[in-house]
């Protein structure tokens, strides 16, 4: 492909303006715009999130995810070193707390051990070494599982746009598109219209919503889960060293509750996972109908609540319920109280579905003639951004460039 002169990222989340940087690092005089339709940087997904930088430890061996994972722990800590953005290699625990959580932890091991990682098995005495106040029958050390402030590293990135001379424009959403017999895509935006020789859309919660907006069809349609938080109040901080996980259920899609303490000292419970009534749907009052819509006449939806409906419904009575979100954290550290969970800001998680109900695993990336789509971006893409980056750039826009951030 020959050199693009102007390129448009729709989306400015730590993937949006990771792809921005690659090109105009490895890509100089490349005219490249971002456009985001808040009036701020990384307002949901990547400003929502707990903060880790992950291992890998849970992907299949040789997904997406896996390798990606690995490789962007590495590329997000040397850019948070070069930045000065502050983060930490803690490494974390996952905590067996009955015996038939076992199986499961030693598949997690040997997982882990296949996507090359140093994960060590722990009897429950190593695992209080680690961790004094949890319960554990048995525990997975992982080494390599961090903390990060990744509004930092966006603010750092766009540090880096305007100083590339980036086109960055905020409050601007994308409402459509048309192509020129000239070759090139025009974006039309409630800011005005965008001429471009490619597109990237990392639109996180909107994913399939703008990629319909310019005209494709994405085989998966981003369903929103609303992933609640508690924090720890302060009295109750010193139960947690560092982040503690649950073995995962082999039968739910999501993690389970967890603790992490984040980078500025603060210790956070959750998420748990509950349909959100809307794409930016940050409590149960807010909806919207259009996005409702779109989530109940999917027949893939109700597909996933036919074979989840039983641990759906115990997330939705976690959900209303302080004691039982209290209860699922005590099965990790039994002394916390119900009085020492604060109530902290929820997230929403943009998971693709297929219209079989199947819930996208790993990473999706379409490309249409001269727009490439990130349809499916969910965790861990905040700490894979700058290998994601780099295989929309180097890969999917054939730009080739130079090694990682």
């Amino acid at each position: 492909m020959s050199s693009p002169r102007r390129v448009v990222v729709i989306g400015g989340g730590i993937l949006g303006l990771a792809v921005a940087e690659r090109l105009c690092r490895t890509r100089p005089g490349t005219e490249v715009t971002v456009v985001e339709k808040e009036p701020g940087w990384a307002r949901h997904q990547t400003g929502r999130n707990s903060g880790v930088i992950h291992s890998g430890l849970y992907y299949p061996p040789g997904s997406a995810k896996a390798r990606m994972c690995r490789a962007g722990s590495a590329s997000m800590l040397a850019f948070a070193r070069a930045e000065g953005v502050a983060h930490e290699v803690c490494g974390k625990l996952v905590v067996a707390t009955r015996e038939d959580e076992l199986p499961g932890l030693r598949r997690l091991h040997d997982r882990g051990a296949a996507n090359g990682l140093e994960v060590r098995e722990l009897g429950a005495a190593e695992a209080r070494e680690h961790e004094p106040h949890v319960a554990a029958l048995a525990a997975l050390h992982v080494a390599a599982t961090g903390i990060i402030d990744y509004g930092a590293v966006c603010a750092a990135l766009v540090g880096r746009l305007e100083a590339a001379g980036a086109t960055l424009q905020l409050g601007t959403e994308v409402l459509g598109s048309h192509d020129t017999t000239d070759g090139r895509t025009v974006v039309r935006t409630t800011g005005g219209y965008l001429a471009a020789d490619l597109v990237v859309s990392c639109a996180g919660l909107h994913a399939d919503v703008v990629a319909r907006r310019l005209h494709h069809q994405p085989s998966a349609r981003i369903v929103p889960f609303r992933g609640e938080y508690y924090e720890l109040a302060p009295a109750a901080t010193p139960l947690v060293h560092g982040l503690v996980y649950p073995v995962p259920d082999p039968d739910f899609p999501f993690l389970g509750v967890h603790l992490t303490r984040g980078i500025d000292g603060h210790v956070h419970a959750g998420p748990n996972a509950v349909l959100a009534f809307a794409r930016e749907g940050y409590d149960w009052r807010t909806a919207s109908w259009p996005d409702l819509r779109d989530t109940l006449t999917f027949p893939g939806f109700w597909r996933l609540a036919a074979h989840h409906y039983p641990a759906g419904a115990r997330e939705v009575a976690r959900s209303a319920s302080r004691h039982l979100f209290g209860e699922s954290l005590r099965r990790l550290v039994p002394e916390l109280r119900d009085d020492d969970l604060v109530p902290a800001p929820a997230g929403v998680r943009a998971q693709a579905l297929r219209p079989d109900g199947s819930l996208v695993d790993d990473f999706l990336v379409e490309r249409v003639g001269r727009v490439v789509h990130v349809l499916n971006a969910p965790s861990p893409a905040a700490t894979s951004a700058f290998e994601i980056a780099r295989h929309v750039v180097d890969d999917l826009l054939e730009l080739r460039g130079p090694g990682a951030p």
